[in-house]
C-alpha cells in the first residue's frame, strides 16, 4: 500500500537486450543438444527419419560401415559445441573465454548457420512452389522435411544464436556507445 492507502503496482520492467540474449541463448543451447541426439541416434545405427533427409545422408547412413559413423559422430561434436558455445554466453565459466573470441565465435557459427539454413529453406520452397525447376529428379517428401525441419531447425538456431550474440555484445560492454551519466559534480 501506498501513503494514500491505495495500492500501487509498478510496471514490469522492460526487456531489453540482457534478458532477450539470455533467454535466445539457452534455447540455441537447446536447439543444438537436440539436434546432437537425433546425429548421435544416427550414428549409433538408428534408421528411423533418416528417409527425410535423403539425398547422400540417405545413401550414406544405409551403406553402414565406420566411415558414416565417424561423419555422424563429428556432426554430433560439432552440434554440441554450438550448445556450448550458445551457454558460454550467459553462463559464469564462459568468463575463461576471451570476450573477443566468444563474440567472433559465436558471431560466426551463427552467421554460418542462418546461412545454411535460410540459403537452403529458401531453395527448398522454391522448388516445392514450382518457381524453380530443377533437371534433376527431386525427393519432394525429403525436400518437405529440409523444408519444415531440418533446414528450419538450422535457421531457427541460427537465429538464436544470433540474438544470443548481440545480447552478449551488448551486456558484456562491447556494445555501441551508451550515453554516460551525468556526474553530480559537472552539473
Amino acid at each position: 500500500m501506498g501513503r494514500t492507502g491505495v495500492e500501487r503496482t509498478q510496471a514490469p520492467p522492460p526487456i531489453g537486450w540482457s534478458t532477450v540474449g539470455t533467454v535466445a541463448a539457452y534455447a540455441a543451447a537447446i536447439v543444438g543438444f537436440a539436434y546432437a541426439l537425433v546425429s548421435l541416434y544416427w550414428a549409433v545405427g538408428g534408421h528411423g527419419l533418416v528417409s527425410t533427409v535423403g539425398g547422400y545422408v540417405q545413401h550414406f547412413a544405409r551403406q553402414g560401415g565406420a566411415l558414416p559413423v565417424l561423419v555422424a559422430l563429428a556432426a554430433v561434436v560439432a552440434k554440441v559445441a554450438g550448445g556450448l558455445l550458445a551457454l558460454a554466453l550467459v553462463r559464469p565459466w564462459g568468463k575463461v573465454v576471451p570476450r573477443r573470441w566468444l563474440l567472433l565465435s559465436s558471431a560466426g557459427a551463427s552467421a554460418l548457420l542462418l546461412v545454411y539454413g535460410g540459403l537452403y529453406v529458401a531453395a527448398a520452397a522454391l522448388v516445392l512452389s514450382g518457381i524453380i525447376h530443377p533437371a534433376a529428379g527431386v525427393d519432394e517428401t525429403a525436400l518437405r522435411w529440409h523444408l519444415g525441419v531440418w533446414d528450419l531447425w538450422f535457421l531457427v538456431w541460427g537465429i538464436l544464436l544470433a540474438l544470443a550474440t548481440a545480447g552478449y555484445w551488448r551486456r558484456a560492454g562491447t556494445g555501441p556507445p551508451r550515453a554516460r551519466p551525468e556526474h553530480p559534480i559537472h552539473r
